[in-house]
């Protein structure tokens, strides 16, 4: 159990592997805030505990904690500008890194090779008291399983704080699979993914923000230790302990939006298009509408926009009725794509002013877009 109890000592000496500490800090330093006038929450903080140093950030909404291998002389906590101790650790010369910490006169001496830094600390009492975190309250998921699911759907999570409920993603596990959810009002992505022993059963709302971190923790294990409190939800992988609290609200129910019937479904070359898409997507500006353009045995992809000029290409779909034009938002259309796994996309229409369908050959995943109408 890591404590997070801080507790404040007279002098504290830490002498640890330069690449071990830069790796930590670099870690949680991405869970130091860069917008908070509370000035603590800026820091990283540093404790001794053993034969390890403890590291450890929080913006209020995510915080990452990891432990460092060291020799420890005496003992406590100090807290230290966070992105000015991770730039100095990445910069300094020799292999290893002593910390000395001078409680009576606030400061901290960082010595490496011929480097040395003196730094002035924040006081450790004021950093915010962090979720306690037990084996006991965890259960395992398959890592690769877990990560797949979060890298398809979470970036289709909202980015505006105006809607907190939107800026998440509805978790479940029920029995033997989990489900994710996200959307922004104008797309949604969902993900069903199986699991190789069944979880509890759970559902919460969690940061798309904290979800993402959580796929660039590096880690060699196969399972990650989830875990579920009353206001927060803890990860554990790699020696890296992730929290974030849980968005409070209602998530959109989702399955009300998906159509249950179309005019066309296709299955269309999922590299063709996407590379179509992308070309195209260089002439767009602003919300100008990338333009899909369906007739017997072809889909055109036109972009226009008066600033810039126009483009225009075209590949073999398999299409027949008659010619149906709709328009996207490109990068959204791009991200569905990119999301879809497998050789094929299966793509579904109704009309131009109705939500079209994403969905790969396995058939777990769906990506909803939806249109914009056309000029004219």
């Amino acid at each position: 159990m890591i404590e997070s109890d801080i507790a404040v000592g007279a002098g504290l000496r830490i002498t640890c592997a330069k690449d071990e500490l830069v790796q930590g800090l670099t870690l949680v330093g991405r869970a130091v805030s860069s917008r908070t006038a509370i000035q603590i929450l800026s820091g990283i903080l540093l404790e001794a505990q053993g034969d390890e140093l403890r590291l450890a950030a929080t913006d209020m909404e995510l915080s990452l904690r990891a432990a460092v291998p060291a020799r420890v002389e005496g003992d406590g906590a100090v807290v230290l500008p966070g992105r000015t101790l991770v730039d100095i650790a990445r910069l300094l010369p020799g292999d290893d890194v002593t910390i000395e910490h001078r409680a009576a006169e606030s400061v901290v001496h960082v010595g490496s090779g011929s480097a040395s830094y003196t730094l002035h600390t924040y006081n450790a009492e004021d950093f915010p008291r962090l979720p306690e975190l037990t084996e006991a309250e965890t259960f395992t998921v398959d890592r690769e399983a877990l990560l797949e699911t979060i890298g398809r759907v979470a970036r289709a999570a909202s980015r505006d704080e105006a809607r907190p409920v939107l800026t998440g993603v509805l978790v479940q596990f029920a029995g033997d699979k989990l489900v994710m959810a996200a959307t922004d009002s104008y797309r949604l992505a969902v993900k069903e993914t199986a699991l190789d022993s069944p979880a509890p059963e759970l559902e919460a709302i969690v940061p798309s923000r904290a979800l993402q971190e959580l796929a660039r923790i590096p880690g060699d294990g196969d399972e990650i230790s989830l875990g579920v409190q009353e206001n927060q939800v803890l990860f554990s992988t790699g020696g890296v302990w992730l929290t974030t609290r849980r968005i409070d609200g209602q998530f959109p129910n989702y399955r009300q939006l998906l159509p249950e019937a179309f005019e066309h479904e296709l299955t269309i070359s999922r590299a063709e298009l996407l590379d179509v898409v992308r070309r195209a997507a260089v002439m767009i500006q602003r919300a100008t509408p990338l333009q899909l353009r369906f007739a017997d045995g072809e889909v055109t992809v036109v972009a226009r926009t008066h600033e810039v000029g126009e483009s225009k290409e075209s590949m073999p779909v398999a299409y027949s009725g008659e010619p149906l034009e709709i328009g996207f938002n490109a990068e959204f259309l791009k991200e569905g794509l990119e999301s879809v796994e497998g050789d094929d996309v299966k793509m579904k229409l109704i009309s131009p002013l109705r939500p079209a369908i994403l969905t790969d050959e396995a058939d777990d995943f769906t990506y909803l877009v939806m249109p914009i109408r056309l000029p004219g």
